[in-house]
């Protein structure tokens, strides 16, 4: 392994940092909390001359989202970030740069979707635009931050994927939170990044292309099923890109994460910061004697179906998590971890918790009260309960 130093930093600069060593050659972005000090920390690092990049400070995020297409479009290695009402505002053109499919790297810093206006941290916004056609991946930390901002990089721009790729993080809990993060010498990440290879730039022009078609019935279908394969590469390619990573720096990532799994009968799953909660409440639970551990989903698309049998599968109950509501439906997580599991030939008695809305606080004291619903056998199939939620 190579040497590597630490700095107390929070989750929004270890987004911005990785951003500096990686260099890409466009970043246009507008402000929005609690996304705003990824940017800022990367502006300084372009006004003292750091990075090379070209910043393009923008009028609103739907003009962001356009100006990092044009530029991936022109081959250029392009970059933005946001958060909720901002990604709201992308959502037209988060579609056309997963359609065109260009490798932008998006890093999102997870809030609360308007209205009424709140600034504080779920996952409404992400998973708003979770069938747009881009990788989701979840961090429990910052350190998973920086790591999976450079890996996400080297996912994007595969010639077998060539999709965009949001690296999420919860607002205010990781993004403002200070951490011990280990970092990279930059000419280590340049190196595992490497050079971007273009497809079909449109400066290329001695080969001429066409972007942004009218693209009716008589092809759509297929340009469709097309970005639909090159998602099921993704689970062809990530492995052997963390196992690079894991290589360089002793930190293992896959789909998901196993925590004290081997004999667990009772098993919560989750996404993000909430995650280091629930690993402190399965090592309590241990000590008293219980069987409970946890599944932590790093990657939420494409959805890792296997992974999650092989975990899941002739356990006694499962809880899932949701820091997000699914309006007339069930929650996102729980939808896709039920769906999942339908094969499954000994299926576990499920349970759904919506949390956290709005950046409630998830404490000790509510994880393991949705454990102890499972252990007394309580969960009830298809019915939605609610942690912290005043009565």
């Amino acid at each position: 392994m190579i040497k590597t130093h630490k700095e107390a930093i929070t989750g929004a600069q270890a987004a911005a940092y990785a951003m500096k060593q990686i260099e890409p050659d466009v970043v246009a972005a507008y402000p929005i909390t609690p996304q705003t000090p990824i940017v800022e920390y990367f502006a300084k690092y372009v006004a003292d001359g750091v990075v090379r990049t070209e910043m393009i400070p923008v009028e609103s995020e739907h003009s962001a989202m356009s100006a990092v297409v044009g530029a991936a479009a022109a081959g250029a290695r392009a970059m933005t970030a946001t958060s909720a009402n901002g990604l709201a505002l992308m959502h037209e053109i988060v579609y056309i740069a997963a359609s065109m499919r260009l490798p932008v790297v998006m890093p999102v810093v997870n809030r609360a979707l308007s209205g009424p206006i709140n600034i504080h941290c779920d996952h409404s916004d992400t998973m708003a635009e979770r069938d747009s056609g881009w990788i989701q991946i979840f961090c429990e930390d910052s350190q998973e931050v920086y790591d999976l901002m450079i890996m996400a990089v080297r996912l994007a721009e595969h010639e077998q994927v060539r999709l965009p790729v949001m690296v999420n993080q919860d607002g205010f809990i990781i993004s403002h939170g200070v951490e011990p993060v280990e970092l990279l010498p930059d000419e280590v990440v340049k190196s595992f990044v490497g050079e971007l290879k273009p497809l079909y730039p449109l400066l290329d022009i001695d080969h001429p292309v066409t972007y942004g078609p009218l693209d009716l019935y008589d092809y759509y279908f297929e340009h469709k099923r097309q970005q639909i394969e090159a998602m099921k590469n993704v689970f062809k390619v990530f492995p052997s890109i963390t196992e690079e990573f894991y290589k360089l720096t002793g930190r293992r990532y896959n789909f998901v994460e196993p925590y004290r799994m081997d004999d667990a009968q009772y098993v919560m799953v989750a996404l993000g910061s909430t995650n280091g909660t629930i690993k402190y409440v399965v090592d309590q639970l241990r000590e008293e004697g219980r069987k409970v551990g946890l599944l932590k989903i790093w990657m939420f698309r494409p959805f890792p179906k296997a992974e999650v049998q092989r975990y899941l599968t002739g356990r006694k109950a499962v809880v899932v998590l949701d820091r997000s509501a699914s309006f007339g439906a069930e929650a996102p997580l729980y939808e896709a971890i039920k769906s999942s599991l339908y094969e499954a030939a000994a299926k576990p008695l499920l349970g759904s918790f919506v949390y956290g809305l709005g950046g409630r606080d998830i404490n000790p004291e509510l994880v393991r009260f949705a454990f102890e619903k499972a252990m007394k056998h309580e969960l009830v199939a298809d019915q939605e309960l609610y942690l912290g939620l005043r009565e």
